[in-house]
């Protein structure tokens, strides 16, 4: 007969020991972040002033195509984007702040912040020698990673709209966590050796 021996780690420290709420109030504040950016959109005059942000000025020439076309479908249309972008920022930071349908709040704001870095922000240049930031962007799109590894580390969170919606409704799960909820895998009994 095999017998396995399991060993209980305590984990030690406060920062680990605190890990749920700690990731919890993280999302929580880049949710506010994103509240807050994407209600600034809204403010009267912004349209106006958003309209020249997408030109591609001191960029190389091998993206200005790029900035060519976006600058082309940005400002014939200013209102629509920055009103689409701004309600896809607060939408973002209202899932965040809730922690509904997490993974796909991750996933899009990654791909969300990565749009933004590679269009207005173009790419955070141009690039010189008094060039000192890359963008926000960029760093956002890696948040975001940051709280899927934490979420797919940590797992669920019990202050999330998602733990409540799968309590009642497991399956949601499919589209709020990183993570596999667990199963119940039955257990057989090891085989016995027949007698020699």
């Amino acid at each position: 007969m095999v017998e396995t021996q399991t060993t209980i780690v305590a984990v030690e420290g406060w920062w680990p020991r605190n890990a749920h709420v700690l990731k919890t109030l993280f999302r929580m504040l880049f949710g506010a972040i994103w509240v807050i950016d994407g209600s600034l959109k809204f403010q009267a005059g912004f349209v106006n002033a958003f309209s020249g942000e997408v030109s591609g000025s001191g960029q190389p020439a091998w993206l200005q195509g790029w900035f060519s076309f976006w600058a082309t479908q940005v400002n014939g249309n200013t209102a629509f984007w920055v009103y689409l972008v701004g309600s896809l920022e607060l939408a973002l930071g209202l899932a965040l702040l809730f922690g509904f349908m997490r993974k796909i709040t991750y996933v899009g704001g990654a791909l969300l912040s990565l749009f933004i870095w590679a269009v207005p922000e173009g790419f955070g240049g141009p690039y010189g020698p008094s060039s000192t930031d890359i963008g926000t962007g960029a760093m956002y799109a890696l948040l975001f990673v940051s709280l899927m590894l934490i979420n797919a580390t940590f797992g669920p969170s019990k202050w999330s709209l998602d733990y409540w919606i799968e309590k009642r409704f497991p399956r949601w799960a499919a589209i709020a966590e990183f993570q596999p909820t667990p199963r119940k895998v039955k257990e057989t009994p090891p085989a016995v050796p027949a007698a020699a």
